[in-house]
């Protein structure tokens, strides 16, 4: 699937290359297009020295969240929860620990580590399914909540604006909690749809109502605010949110007499690995990301779509993120390089760049995660996966471009 969205790519630029030149008469557009592949080529490298310091930063923080246990309270907090949601996992099964840490790395941004936790928690429910080709329940759910973007501290993202030269790289920090509150929130409910879980169980109640009347009570404060004040509050919570949390790491791994200089460089290693195997996909999707907006063809298909909302009657500004939109469900290098280009193109605090931003803290990869972890255990038969995933990504989209719309408008 890669293989072709990578493809297709170039073959688009080429016979929209090819139609400039021989209807339109522009024989630069070739020279254009070279001109984008080596310019991207930089890019790419710019954007791994950021990336490598910021996995290599958050992985060593992670490390001594593990050792001062940090992972494992959260683990046994929420064990009454995925007791009733995952009914045929046991009590203290592994699983339980590695699925926390593997939403823990996905609530800080950190997605590309979080997928070998995400497998290995993968593998260890797949120990428990009675029908080793066809997914279950537990399975289903777990993967679901994955897609749908679990993203509390998109550390990520911030990095990316940091990079083109965001004066707040955090400003998105707000629009993507609620945007991705709202894709976990219909991911979690068409599974239980599906699989008939009791959301009403007394003990699911006690963990969901009162998020739900935290969050609801945080957005009605919210509604009272004008979008400058939304995106100072927005920018405040998100610095300290992320410098909190780094302290709150810090001072319990003390307490609990955790070396935490040897454990953050032991996590720090692990990020190094992580970064380093990024820089070819990065490469590979920037340059044919470039080459496609050289040769005119993602223009025209964005203006296409852009008169068809024009004629509806509704504002066409969110039409220039749509492509991380469009890709993210396929490839997070491609959605990445669609992101990292309409920050360029467009401006890093343009409007269409704030809503791609929030569209890639947002929404997941979820045909890359279906194949991946079910993949790597062999399941052939994905039952309800697939439509619950896309339901919760297509949720994440919607909620990002209203949520903008409300602080950015």
């Amino acid at each position: 699937m890669l293989n072709g969205l990578w493809l297709g790519f170039f073959v688009v630029a080429m016979v929209s290359a090819l139609a400039q030149w021989l209807v339109g008469g522009n024989a630069g557009i070739f020279a254009a297009m070279v001109e984008s592949i080596f310019a991207m080529a930089k890019l790419s490298v710019e954007v791994m020295v950021l990336l490598f310091g910021t996995l290599t930063l958050w992985l060593g923080f992670l490390r001594i969240a593990e050792k001062a246990g940090i992972v494992d309270w959260l683990a046994k907090a929420l064990g009454p929860l995925f007791r009733r949601l995952m009914p045929e996992v046991p009590a203290g099964h592994p699983a339980i620990g590695l699925i926390t840490l593997n939403f823990a790395a996905n609530g800080l941004g950190l997605d590309n580590a979080a997928t070998p936790i995400g497998l290995k928690a993968m593998k260890a429910l797949q120990e428990l399914n009675p029908l080793p080709t066809t997914a279950s329940n537990a399975q289903i759910l777990f993967l679901v909540l994955n897609a749908s973007s679990l993203t509390l501290l998109p550390v990520t993202i911030f990095m990316y604006r940091a990079q083109q030269g965001a004066a707040d790289p955090t400003l998105v920090f707000l629009p993507i909690l609620l945007a991705t509150s709202a894709s976990t929130l219909v991911g979690l409910l068409s599974v239980a749809v599906m699989q008939r879980l009791r959301l009403w169980d007394p003990v699911v109640l006690a963990y969901l109502i009162p998020g739900a009347l935290m969050l609801g009570g945080f957005m009605a404060l919210l509604a009272t605010l004008s979008a400058t004040a939304l995106a100072g509050l927005s920018s405040i919570l998100g610095n300290l949110t992320l410098f909190g949390l780094i302290m709150l790491f810090l001072l319990i791994g003390a307490l609990r007499k955790v070396k935490v200089y040897e454990a953050f460089v032991e996590g720090a290693k692990e990020g190094f690995d992580v970064a380093k195997n990024l820089l070819p996909y990065l490469v590979a999707m920037l340059c044919a990301v470039g080459v496609l907006r050289a040769s005119g063809a993602l223009d025209f298909g964005l203006e296409g779509i852009r008169h068809v909302v024009a004629w509806t009657g509704m504002d066409t500004r969110f039409v220039d993120a749509l492509p991380t939109a469009m890709v993210k469900p396929f490839s997070g290098s491609a959605a990445r390089a669609m992101l990292i280009e309409t920050m360029q193109t467009q401006g890093v605090d343009s409007f269409p760049a704030l809503v791609a931003a929030t569209i890639q803290g947002s929404t997941e990869t979820t045909f890359y995660v279906l194949a991946v972890y079910f993949g790597s255990v062999g399941i052939q038969r994905a039952r309800h996966a697939v439509g619950c995933a896309l339901l919760a990504e297509f949720a994440g989209v919607v909620a990002a471009i209203s949520v903008c719309y409300w602080f950015f408008g």
